[in-house]
This record gives C-alpha cells, structure tokens and sequence, in this order.
C-alpha cells in the first residue's frame, strides 16, 4: 500500500482566503483531492475537516502543514496532536514555513530532541498571541466605551408620539403589536422601550417628591 501525502488548511472564518496555503501544499506535492480544509477558529481541534482527516491518517503517512498556527492556536492541544500524529499513528508532519519541524528528517534522537524545542516554543508564541488578541480587542473595546462609543445594534428612537401612545396601550385602547407597529419596532424591542420609559417617569415622580 503507497504512502499517502495528506495536506491540511485552516481559515478562522469562512470569508478568508485559503488560496495560499492551498498553492503551498500543491507545490509541495500534495494533490488536491488530498487536502483537507477548516474554515473555522482554531482554540480547539473539534473541526469536521480536521477529524475526518485523523480518521483516515495512517503508519507512514505524511501530513504537510503551511504553519504552526494553521494546526491550531492552542498550545498544549497543539503538542497533543503532534504526539498523536507520529507517535500513535505513526505518520510524519512536515511545517513548510519551518524546515526543523518535518519529522521525516528528524529522526535520529539529535533531530528528534531539536523539532520538540522547535515545536513547544513556536505552539507557545502561538497561542501568546492569541491571548494578545484577544486583551487588545478587550482593552480597545473597553477605551471606545469610555468615549461613548455604543457596541451592538443601534438604539431604534421612539416617536414624539410615544408618551400619547403608552397611555392608550396601558388604558387597554391598543395592543402591543399595535403599539410597536405605529413606533416602528419589534415586540421584544417595545417591551424594552416601555420598561425603560416607566423607570424614566418613575425617576421624575420620585425627584419631585
């Protein structure tokens, strides 16, 4: 039986491109019909393409791999599957951005002891800017609310004729599908509105006594 040369691509989002590491895996000699592709985040290895993959990898196979972080972004998971890879399945892996991680060059205990140091330090630069990532989309999100800056869907405004309106919902003159049709907005969205309204009246009621 010939030894198969899988390739595997990973996008976080079904919007990016996946044309660069496909032409990288194809010069490298795998065929089309071989690669394999995730368009999702790559925190876990619970992706459909991943595991069909891993299905079907066997002795001597040969995994080509654009980049560490195309495997994934989380470093001990990273380390896991590189050790499921060619120690249970006892396939090789071969990270064309870095010629030290292709265990079909490496196997003497020399080669062997350089790719694991290679590998935990690049799975641990990794997942470090993962977590970068994510504390600079939390530290900007929080300066853009201290500016004023509102996240999520802008607020529907309620008409002039509001006020006039709620009183002929609360005395039972409409409904309340009426009453966000002529406001022009959702049921849950009026629900809203009425509740943040009462406590607006109640705030004025409570200051003037």
């Amino acid at each position: 039986m010939n030894n198969r040369i899988l390739g595997y691509i990973r996008v976080s989002t079904r919007e990016q491109n996946i044309e660069r590491q496909l032409i990288a895996l194809q010069e490298a000699g795998v065929k089309r019909k071989n690669i394999y592709v995730d368009k999702q985040s790559g925190k876990d290895f619970e992706r459909p393409a991943y595991m069909k993959m891993m299905s079907i990898i066997r002795e001597n196979d040969l995994l080509i791999i654009k980049s560490i972080d195309r495997l994934g972004r989380n470093y001990q998971e990273i380390m896991e599957q590189w050790r499921v890879i060619i120690k249970e399945k006892n396939a090789d892996i071969r990270i064309l951005d870095m010629p030290l991680l292709d265990t079909t060059k490496t196997k003497d205990l020399l080669g062997t002891f350089i790719s694991d140091i290679v590998l935990q330090l690049l799975s641990f630069v990794a997942e470090n800017e993962r977590e970068n990532i994510r504390r600079r989309q939390a530290e900007g999100i929080a300066a853009a609310k201290a500016r004023g800056i509102r996240f999520g869907k802008p607020m529907i405004p309620i008409p002039a004729e509001f006020p006039e309106l709620y009183k002929k919902w609360e005395a039972g003159h409409m409904s309340v599908y009426e009453f966000a049709r002529l406001c022009n907005m959702g049921k849950s969205t009026m629900y809203t509105r009425i509740k943040e309204y009462r406590e607006c009246i109640d705030k004025k009621i409570n200051g003037n006594t």
